[in-house]
């Protein structure tokens, strides 16, 4: 934990010291920049409730990486699929002679089981997952700030490369992990994302490490009533890890979360079930915790084997870093967020978002009033695979608001949302900040300079990066249902 306190500190200590090095934009250019986006808003828009009709799940993005990839091409950019070993991967590239590298992250994965209609109320729909993280109005966002970022370089005569990393995979997957193991960022300057929320913020924040995986246990089967003792029930192998694994939560640092879902228990009662299956996230502010706590997980899985008579195995699914904030860039992005005009509400998406609110614990919350104060260093309760970017290259992000005010993520209320104008307008306002971060730090060198340095200070003289992940491949069939054989 030494390393947390050290980080700790130098959180603080940048509070103390807000960085001043970027030059701001001339009004002109702000001007200029903000009309780009406007010009490109309705595609945006377009796109964005695009991929949130087709709700594609980790690794199964294909039409929603295509999309947003045939925009990247006609829009000039050079597009690499399939990259890192991931198909719905890719990096689209516009470099104009030698300068920064500045990248911008895009993501475009649904969650599994939340199938929802852009309607203020509950609304089941036929789909097997559903937007509630906002990844449709991430991944159109970041394409179309990157579009109005290149063609301001191109009227301008700006130097350098800007890239778009499209990243699969974030829900649990870890698709930035194999980006950045392949060596896909090492040779950018500044890297830059966003995400959906209820409000507009630029705090750099840490998240969460995290490592995550399936559990598949075998027995045999047979009659549940007329044999039972010639069965060895997988399922019973899945139930006593979780009571071992609930038991150990009272023996774990207090910051840890250790969540679970049984992905496959058997298919009739009154068959012992030969294969059962629980998927398992373990969650620490620091690296090493979180491995360490798997480990005690995997322990409680073979004790579970050898007691109920069946066998077990493991298979690694994610395994991301916490997020290291860089307040250099940070304070770049808060301070262009600063300057982009909050969206005004039509009457009747006022009332989609009065609606949403009295769906919420005590109505959400008060509508939030501009954009929340700069912060750094606080420990979100959330894990990001843009953890591992930040500890190789310099890395800001910012959310925007674009649900209701107290909308928790991964719920229904922001799946709707996000396939509302409501999330669209949010959306606009990151497209926006990203662009003017962009160009900003296109022009100054001494700024990106001064980002690297501290990347450096932050992670340490020592630091290697060694991915959670090992050398193991892309998951690529991870959200697909377990196949049983009862």
């Amino acid at each position: 934990m030494k390393s947390r306190l050290r980080t700790a500190l130098l959180s603080l200590s940048a509070l103390a010291s807000t960085p001043a090095l970027a030059e701001p934009l001339a009004d002109a250019d702000r001007t200029a920049i903000l009309a780009e986006v406007d010009r490109g808003a309705p595609a945006m828009a377009r796109n964005a409730l695009q991929i949130w009709s087709w709700a594609e799940v980790g690794f199964q993005e294909t039409k929603s990486s295509g999309l947003l990839q045939k925009d990247l091409k006609a829009a000039g950019f050079k597009v690499t699929a399939g990259v890192a070993g991931m198909p719905t991967a890719f990096i689209a590239s516009f470099k104009n002679g030698d300068g920064p590298v500045i990248g911008i992250l895009a993501e475009y994965d649904a969650l599994p089981g939340l199938a929802q209609a852009a309607e203020p109320e509950r609304h089941v729909i036929d789909g097997i997952a559903g937007h509630a993280c906002g990844h449709n109005l991430f991944g159109a966002a970041s394409v179309a700030a990157a579009i109005a970022t290149k063609n301001w370089m191109v009227a301008h005569g700006i130097k350098g490369e800007l890239r778009v990393y499209g990243a699969p995979a974030e829900e649990g997957g870890s698709g930035k992990v194999f980006l950045v193991r392949s060596g896909l960022t090492k040779d950018v300057s500044a890297m830059l994302h966003w995400h959906a929320g209820d409000g507009y913020s630029a705090m750099q924040g840490h998240a969460l490490a995290n490592v995550s995986a399936k559990f598949r246990f075998h027995g045999l089967a047979s009659h549940a009533a007329a044999a039972p003792e010639r069965g060895r029930s997988a399922l019973d192998g899945v139930e006593a890890m979780d009571n071992m694994v609930n038991m150990m939560r009272e023996h774990v640092p207090q910051e840890t979360r250790i969540h679970y879902v049984i992905t496959d228990g058997g298919k009739a009662p009154n068959v012992v079930p030969d294969t059962a299956e629980v998927y398992y996230y373990v969650r620490h502010p620091d690296q090493q915790q979180v491995a360490d706590i798997m480990e005690r997980v995997k322990k409680a899985a073979e004790g579970a084997a050898l007691g109920t008579g069946t066998t077990v195995e493991y298979d690694q699914i994610g395994g991301t870093f916490d997020l290291l904030p860089n307040d250099t860039l940070g304070h770049v992005m808060y301070d262009n967020l600063k300057q982009v005009p909050l969206p005004t509400y039509t009457a009747q998406e006022q009332a989609f978002i009065d609606k949403i609110a009295a769906t919420l614990p005590k109505g959400g919350r008060k509508q939030a009033g501009g954009v929340a104060p700069y912060s750094s260093g606080e420990i979100m309760s959330a894990s990001t695979d843009v953890g591992d970017v930040s500890y190789t290259t310099p890395t800001a992000g910012m959310s925007a608001g674009t649900w209701a005010p107290g909308t928790p993520p991964h719920s229904w209320q922001a799946v709707a949302a996000s396939g509302n104008s409501v999330g669209t307008k949010g959306a606009e306002v990151a497209a926006k900040t990203l662009a003017l971060t962009a160009v900003q730090l296109f022009q100054s060198p001494d700024t990106l300079a001064a980002a690297k340095k501290e990347l450096d200070e932050r992670r340490g003289p020592d630091f290697v990066y060694r991915s959670l992940l090992g050398d193991k491949a892309p998951s690529l069939d991870y959200r697909k249902a377990p196949v049983s054989k009862n």
